[in-house]
């Protein structure tokens, strides 16, 4: 954590979180921070950072320890995103990998599926991810394109699929696609590709994106790719709509608190940045209109910190629902945007400079209000319920 709000303790940060929160600030103060801009050129984290990572104990928390992991709860998750993003990591697809895709096999995969995909995710030896999206279907799930037409044991899946974050390192991949199409988000099924030497699954081109450019996203493709049908997720056909449903509020929270914490991480640069740059004489941090900014901008993190937290609560209970994770994710995101905008202004032309982790943090910022579903879905699903 920062030391902006020393006295601040969440409700549901038990002392096992705690020790979880400085291992991880630890970590990767030591691996992640060091190596941001030579991700950013490689676009991609070294492979080898994903077992580091498991090795630390990092990785899928939430996953008992019979399958790999800590046996830990939401709040274990959520300890690390928000310790990896006051880092200034922007490269780590931990979220995609941990918090979603690990959380859909152990919520919807058979008992054998669970023994056979996790234990290598909580250690790194397998990177996950989902392919969800596609060219022109947006957050419009039931449009998915993607086949998978069943031959006898296997499913042959042809489709094309674009932003897949880990699209480069992943091992497992979870492919959203259409067993039956006559049946609209009745005939969507989850399938988990094993990618390693597997013909049909290509990796397409690496995307040039404003900002994350440590982070591998990229295009894929399957043409005529078989998959045995034993890789169902959970086995039956038809649920993948449903499944996708259940698991979309964890990946909006999920993306609410990144967002609290990364404001919270260009607060803290800011504030060192204008108590050790002078203008005129003085210390930018003793004009009055850096002190306003400053202070309405830590109100506005203070606010997101208690909002995010309600609803990290409410997970670990069992409570979250998706108008109120919906609700964290439009109010978080568009909270991030505003106060790193408000931040990087402190620093002048620097700010607009990438070496310097401010215009980094403000670059990755923008997507956060795309991802998981557009801010304007929020809208409407929080609308719905009014």
């Amino acid at each position: 954590m920062t030391a902006l709000f020393p006295e601040y303790r969440p409700s549901w940060e038990t002392p096992e979180h705690t020790e979880l929160r400085a291992h991880a600030a630890e970590f990767f103060r030591r691996e992640a921070a060091p190596n941001q801009e030579r991700w950013a050129e490689q676009h991609q984290v070294d492979r080898e950072f994903w077992n580091k990572a498991g090795a630390a104990g990092l990785l899928c928390t939430e996953l008992p320890e019979s399958l790999g992991g800590a046996g830990g709860d939401f709040g274990h998750d959520s300890v690390v995103v928000q310790e990896l993003a006051l880092s200034g990591d922007s490269a780590f697809g931990f979220g995609v990998h941990s918090t979603i895709c690990a959380h859909y096999i152990e919520d919807c995969g058979t008992e054998e599926q669970r023994a056979r995909w996790l234990p290598g995710a909580a250690s790194g030896d397998a990177v996950l991810a989902i392919a969800m999206t596609e060219p022109g279907t947006g957050s419009d799930l039931q449009a998915v394109r993607t086949t998978a037409v069943r031959e006898g044991d296997d499913y042959v899946i042809n489709g094309s699929k674009t932003f897949i974050s880990n699209g480069s390192h992943c091992d497992l991949l979870i492919v959203v696609a259409k067993t039956d199409p006559s049946q609209g988000a009745k005939g969507i099924s989850l399938i988990v590709a094993e990618t390693d030497g597997l013909p049909g699954f290509e990796r397409g081109r690496v995307l040039k994106k404003i900002g994350q450019h440590g982070q591998d996203t990229r295009e894929l493709s399957f043409v005529d790719m078989r998959v045995p049908v034993a890789n169902l997720l959970g086995g039956v056909e038809g649920q993948g709509f449903y499944q996708l449903m259940r698991q979309l509020p964890r990946e909006r929270l999920s993306i609410a608190i990144g967002g609290v914490a990364a404001a919270e991480a260009a607060l803290a640069e800011a504030v060192r940045y204008t108590k050790e740059r002078k203008a005129f004489g003085s210390a930018i941090a003793d004009f009055q209109n850096t002190k306003f900014v400053l202070a309405e901008c830590k109100a506005e993190v203070l606010a997101g910190k208690t909002l995010v937290d309600h609803c990290i609560g409410l997970a670990i209970t069992g409570g979250l629902d998706a108008a109120t994770a919906s609700m964290a994710k439009l109010w978080a995101t568009e909270m991030q945007c505003r106060v790193i905008d408000r931040c990087l202004q402190l620093f002048g032309g620097y700010g607009y400079m990438m070496e310097y982790p401010i215009a980094q943090m403000y670059a990755a910022a923008r997507v956060q209000k795309i991802y998981g579903g557009t801010n304007e879905i929020m809208k409407e699903l929080i609308a719905r319920g009014i």
